[in-house]
């Protein structure tokens, strides 16, 4: 009977701390896959061509290798201990549960702004197309791109409002249909199908790396723009149907998918694109893909990586919007944050509250804020998220060895993915010192003032008891 009642409790959404009405578990590996790929593919429609700016065309390659390994670090160690940690929150549940409140803290806002940052540069981006769109039909003069911003943001937000499964399969079928225009490009242009349009060796003449090796260190900064977001499958796991498959599977194949879709989109780009044109993100090209698909001669693949584009945009915004949405909402079930923020509504069984709440955050930024700082915003403060994985994946291994308890996944040769991944984050940083060292600074400077805050007045409200949803032994030691 004890057994019925646990499975009809989880088929019903009943939450980790009893809540009588929680999330549902409908999600599937290939919705976890949607949300990972659908947040981070639009990196390779924009955004990672700042790194050819920084440092040459050659330097936007290593970096995009070597912000692979970074994230397949990343994918590897969220693998295993969100399977585990099967709850609403991602690397905010897994601080809470092994690291401490205030590194729990810290990691749930790092998330937040993250996502949100990187839904505004988004719905930038969507503005731009539609622009774009309407210059190519013959509208004369600049269209006001402001509407379409908030259109974008608000269409999301209410379709993450009214329920997951009908928002991640949304996501499945645009992400499927960005990666497949990724390489359609690459087939039609590179001389597999037709004559090829690459031309590599001109372009790349006395300007592999024009700035020589500190080029490359400071390309790492928007080499991580390729793959950021991918750690966001990890939002998922109080919705999936099979926390320890899903996780798992949805994250590793999604990271595959990102390195495939990074080198192609070099290649493709780099091969028709001047890198002084490439790496100018002001007046030079803001939607490298789509300037590529339009030097092609081609009016499908316009049309197509335009769509490409735009689906891809949606569907970061989307994705970026349900996994900032969970964060928040665990940190308020938790009484991290006011607990307003943990409610969940009663039909559509989503964190509506959360979901609205940060709506006018994203479209403060997305408003008033340039690309390349939104940009810089999100991945500072994934950066500083990374930063916390290595700790975290040791401190796990440490108070529950392997065999001690149940884990989905296993990822394998600990501890070298928390080594490389804490020697890459510490590079990386050093390369957005470069370029952004304020921004840096300041960002460091507000997370040490929140932190302050919830250690002298925040901290008081949490219920330290209740927070604690795992069933597992007393860690080695206590």
């Amino acid at each position: 009977m004890a057994d019925t009642d646990i499975t009809s409790k989880t088929i019903d959404g009943m939450g980790p701390h009893g809540t009588k009405i929680g999330l549902l578990r409908v999600l599937g590996p290939a919705h976890v896959w949607a949300l990972g790929v659908g947040i981070v593919l639009v990196g390779e429609y924009m955004g990672w061509n700042f790194a050819v700016g920084k440092g040459g065309a050659y330097a936007a390659l290593i970096a995009c290798w070597f912000a692979g390994i970074l994230y397949t670090c990343v994918a590897m160690i969220d693998s295993e201990v969100t399977s585990t940690v099967a709850a609403a929150g991602g690397q905010y549940t897994q601080a809470k549960h092994i690291v401490g409140p205030l590194m729990a803290f810290n990691v749930g806002l790092y998330l937040v702004f993250a996502y949100t940052m990187l839904e505004a540069a988004n719905a930038i981006t969507a503005g731009y197309l539609f622009s774009v769109v309407a210059t190519m039909s013959g509208y004369e003069g600049t269209l006001d791109q402001r509407p379409f911003i908030v259109l974008v943001i608000m269409f999301l937000a209410w379709l993450n409002y009214r329920g997951v499964l009908a928002t991640l399969t949304f996501n499945l079928v645009i992400t499927a249909i960005a990666f497949v225009a990724i390489l359609v490009l690459f087939v039609a242009t590179t001389g597999i199908v037709g004559d090829s349009i690459m031309q590599h060796a001109a372009l790349f003449e006395g300007h592999g790396l024009p700035y020589g090796w500190i080029g490359v260190l400071a390309a790492m900064h928007f080499g991580l723009w390729y793959y950021l977001g991918i750690e966001g499958t990890t939002q998922a796991a109080e919705e999936v149907r099979s926390p320890a498959r899903a996780l798992p599977f949805g994250t590793l194949a999604g990271i595959m998918t990102l390195l495939i879709a990074a080198t192609l989109t070099w290649y493709v780009c780099t091969g028709v694109l001047p890198w002084e044109f490439l790496g100018d993100g002001v007046n030079g090209s803001v939607a490298p893909l789509f300037d590529t698909a339009r030097l092609s001669g081609s009016t499908g693949l316009i049309w197509l990586l335009g769509f490409g584009t735009l689906f891809a945009t949606l569907a970061s915004a989307n994705g970026c919007i349900n996994d900032a949405s969970r964060a928040w909402f665990s940190m308020g079930r938790d009484k991290y944050l006011p607990g307003w923020f943990g409610a969940v509504h009663p039909k559509y069984r989503t964190p509506y509250r959360s979901i609205v709440f940060l709506v006018p955050i994203a479209l403060i930024f997305a408003l008033g804020a340039p690309l390349d700082q939104v940009i810089t915003f999100s991945i500072l403060s994934g950066l500083l998220g990374y930063t916390f994985m290595p700790l975290n994946i040791i401190m796990f291994r440490k108070k529950w060895p392997l065999n001690s308890i149940k884990r989905g996944y296993e990822h394998p040769f600990h501890p070298l993915p928390a080594i490389v991944l804490l020697g890459l984050c510490a590079t990386t940083f050093f390369a957005v010192f470069l370029g952004y060292g304020t921004q840096l600074v300041a960002m460091v400077g507000f997370y040490i003032v929140v932190s302050l805050w919830f250690h002298f007045w925040r901290y008081r409200f949490v219920n330290r008891g209740a927070q604690f949803t795992m069933p597992w032994p007393k860690p080695r030691g206590y």
